[in-house]
């Protein structure tokens, strides 16, 4: 097999990738799990939103933004807003609406560099005295999912003074009141919306923290609307504060020009508020700042906290797609308190935003040292950069709106989400089959998932419904393939089951699941195969959205996978005869699938009329023919199909599905790839045979199914191959055509693109088993063998309760190991 990039290009360990203002697809996500985002974008503006309990892709809040004016003896004030300039074009209907602020003038240029979760703006300008840079994260932690959920954005401004005098700096962050609107619609430049009136802005002050706390009077706190934000600085204490709690009420937008031109005459701002709260319909916007001198060669960094508590969400899914027989969220009889509701987990945590202002700043080094050990351990690993920038970007799914975290501890997600609507609701089990970074990073989350599967989804005879409703036991009725279990979907939470076990070493977790795991694998039995020769062969509902017919290896080795967890499972707990029973039909299984399904070249349907059924493959060489392998390949189960055989589909895979470039690309369905972007087909025909009408995907390019692809090539010696499929999806997402931080499937933020973390493992030759069979692991649990021919390799760790880094070098003589330990859960 070939690749279309060189070595270098492959396997370069240079800087992560940056960007400039042109790549305005830039959003890199700021919030914690559960908690929703704000997003940062490349000309270091705030952007999208959606922190009201549902996606808000595209909703900016008005007059939200920082500035900075620099005086210097002898020479006029410069006032900037602290953005680069915007890009083309400027086509809104209304000119820029003034709500954009893009009347002011901006910074020239910017360099945007993203290592998730932390990003870094450095600003560049000709006329501005001093060098700014910016940098921005909300704390992560592995295996921390509390200190990873806090609704907080930390915005670290740093200027520098490179001149020979001292400079007057004035630096400003303005934000409006946005209390009790549940997004959706634009907030108008008058800051009118429906959803608004009785907002007030408050100064508060305490020890090491200085803010404006925004809130509404005419909002219960029960209610869905209920909500707070607080805007402070951290630390300012020997800084000028200087603020305005609300700007003018004024008609037009001169609210906007009284503001600046205040800003403007002295970096100091006038005290402004009201006695009363603003009128019904309205809201304002507060302002807060910090003056000082800055001497020559002198820096000094402004500590930004944007915290926000909107604790009341719907509990019900809210589904573009309408998944639910319940009114929209944003319906009529919604808004009113007459859904039921759920509170989100941090609401158990902390009382409103200044409360966790407060938390954030007495634990601000904790939080902020943590999070950075963290960003470098992992981007010191010895792999590919480009690989590191795949599998960090996309750790971000997991704190998107795509995943909720309510009070009571329970963990749910949709496939992705549409611009103000979750994207195919009930946490599908035959995409999230794919991701593994949640599993890795927050396994407690995970284990909190197989415990919803096996307690709230399914029936008694093993019916694992493979979209759960909300509350739960609602059910999901856009159409009747809900009410299907799902072959893949069922058979791949058995194996992920299997991964909490030896993630965690809980064997009562697993004895405590162990009923409903078992019988959903026997459900099997009836369902698919009847004959339980290994060999399902009734109609099989999978992640394409249709039935399969007949034997194939897509939704076989999903099948092999699970029967051969189940067998280590049954014999963990001392339920030897579903072992021996299990082993067998696995035994079987694995002659018959390979007998049935190969064709000399790869795995194929087993049907001898593809067309005598809509939505088949038949011939095709299919992405997925090996999904299952590749899973087990990561948990330690050992080979389901024939290892040259295995080999040769994934060398199919790559000649016939990958496409250096999409111009001549016909393709009738959802377009992911074009032009010249390169992906991984979903399905080809090389020996002809294509159905009338295939599964509705075939044409498709998509992200999550390569990761598995690349991940299973690597493991199986492909190196070269697998990083090419990767190079090739973080070149479709350039920041110009697409969001590095938002790989999106049937939606935004898609679950699916956590697959990401495998491919890292594989390159690692990374595993682990915490269950004590394993005896070749160390004494964490774990054991690398890269897949990289390097002397030295060194890469970030994690078991289920420590993380760190391993060093690897090899001499002639001997090999030495170095194991560094940086967090203990």
């Amino acid at each position: 097999m070939g690749s279309q990039y060189s070595v270098e290009d492959l396997y370069d360990r240079g800087d992560i990738r940056s960007f400039d203002r042109e790549a305005s697809a830039v959003a890199f996500p700021l919030g914690g799990i559960g908690t929703g985002n704000i997003s940062l974008g490349v000309r270091g503006q705030l952007r999208d939103w959606e922190i009201f309990n549902q996606p808000n892709k595209g909703v900016d809040l008005p007059y939200s933004f920082f500035a900075v004016r620099c005086s210097r003896s002898g020479e006029s004030p410069v006032t900037r807003v602290l953005e680069g300039k915007h890009t083309k074009p400027y086509t809104h209907w209304y000119g820029m609406p003034p709500t954009t602020t893009a009347g002011l003038p901006r910074l020239d240029d910017v360099t945007f560099t993203g290592e998730y979760p932390i990003a870094e703006v450095d600003f560049h300008d000709g006329d501005l005295p001093v060098q700014v840079s910016l940098e921005s994260y909300t704390p992560f932690i592995p295996l921390d999912p509390e200190d990873s959920g806090i609704p907080c954005a930390v915005l670290e401004y740093t200027f520098e003074n490179p001149t020979p005098d001292s400079i007057d700096v004035s630096v400003v962050g303005s934000l409006s009141n946005p209390v009790g609107y549940l997004g959706g619609e634009q907030i108008g430049p008058l800051l009118e919306h429906p959803d608004l009136g009785g907002n007030r802005n408050t100064l508060r002050q305490e020890d090491g923290l200085d803010g404006i706390h925004y809130t509404s009077e005419a909002v219960d706190r029960d209610d869905q609307r209920y909500g707070e934000l607080s805007l402070s600085l951290l630390g300012a204490d020997d800084a000028e504060l200087t603020h305005k709690t609300a700007w003018s009420r004024e008609d037009w937008w001169n609210n906007f020009r009284r503001f600046w031109d205040d800003f403007r005459d002295d970096g100091r701002l006038e005290p402004n508020s009201y006695e009363e709260a603003s009128p019904d319909g309205n809201s304002d916007v507060g302002s807060l700042g910090a003056v000082f001198e800055l001497a020559p060669g002198e820096s000094r960094t402004l500590t930004y906290l944007l915290t926000w508590y909107f604790p009341t969400r719907p509990y019900r899914w809210d589904d573009v797609f309408g998944d639910s027989d319940q009114t929209d969220c944003c319906g009529d009889d919604t808004c009113s308190g007459d859904t039921e509701t759920v509170q989100n987990h941090y609401a158990t945590r902390f009382d409103g935003a200044w409360d966790i202002a407060t938390y954030v700043t007495d634990e601000f080094d904790r939080l902020r040292d943590r999070t950075y050990t963290f960003r470098d351990a992992f981007f010191d690993s010895t792999v590919p950069t480009h690989v590191l920038d795949a599998v960090s970007s996309q750790i971000s799914v997991a704190r998107s709106t795509t995943c909720m975290w309510f009070a009571d501890g329970s963990f749910y997600g949709y496939e992705g989400c549409a611009e103000q609507q979750g994207c195919c609701a009930g946490t599908c089990t035959h995409v999230w089959n794919y991701a593994q970074s949640l599993a890795r990073l927050f396994p407690s989350l995970e284990r909190e998932m197989r415990r919803i599967d096996y307690s709230e989804r399914i029936e008694d005879n093993g019916f694992m419904h493979f979209r759960t409703g909300l509350p739960p036991g609602e059910p999901l009725v856009h159409n009747d393939r809900h009410n299907r279990p799902a072959a893949d979907g069922q058979m791949g939470t058995v194996m992920r089951v299997y991964r909490e076990w030896i993630y965690s070493g809980d064997t009562e977790f697993l004895e405590e699941l162990w009923p409903q795991v078992k019988s959903s694998i026997e459900f099997a039995f009836e369902q698919w195969d009847p004959d339980e020769d290994g060999v399902m062969t009734e109609p099989q509902h999978n992640t394409y959205d249709i039935e399969f017919h007949g034997p194939n290896t897509m939704t076989g080795t999903w099948y092999l996978g699970a029967l051969r967890a189940g067998a280590e499972m049954a014999r963990a707990v001392d339920d030897d005869d579903a072992a021996d029973r299990y082993e067998d039909v696995f035994q079987r299984g694995r002659e018959r699938l390979d007998e049935a399904c190969w064709n000399g070249e790869y795995y194929q349907q087993a049907l001898s009329d593809p067309d005598k059924y809509r939505d088949q493959y038949g011939t095709g060489c299919l992405i997925d023919q090996l999904v299952g392998q590749w899973n087990a390949e990561m948990v330690g189960l050992g080979e389901l199909l024939p290892e040259e055989r295995v080999r040769s589909s994934l060398q199919a895979l790559f000649e016939h599905n990958f496409l250096e470039d999409f111009s001549a690309h016909h393709n009738t369905s959802r377009t992911y790839a074009l032009n010249d972007d390169a992906g991984l087909l979903m399905c080809t025909w090389p020996r002809d045979g294509q159905p009338e009408v295939p599964f509705p995907y075939s044409e498709e390019v998509m992200s999550g199914f390569a990761y598995q692809v690349a991940a299973h090539m690597i493991y199986e010696g492909f190196v070269d191959e697998g990083l090419t499929l990767v190079k090739a999806i973080r070149d479709r997402h350039d920041g110009v055509r697409r969001n590095p931080w938002n790989e999106f499937e049937c939606g935004n933020h898609y679950a699916r693109t956590m697959a990401s973390w495998s491919v890292y493992e594989a390159l690692c030759g990374y595993e682990f088993d915490l269950t004590g069979r394993d005896e070749e692991v160390n004494d964490h649990g774990f054991r690398v063998d890269p897949a990289i021919d390097v002397d030295e390799f060194q890469c970030f760790w994690v078991t289920g309760d420590e993380w760190g880094t391993y060093n690897w070098s090899s001499t002639e003589d001997e090999q030495e190991t170095d194991t560094t330990v940086l967090y203990e859960g």
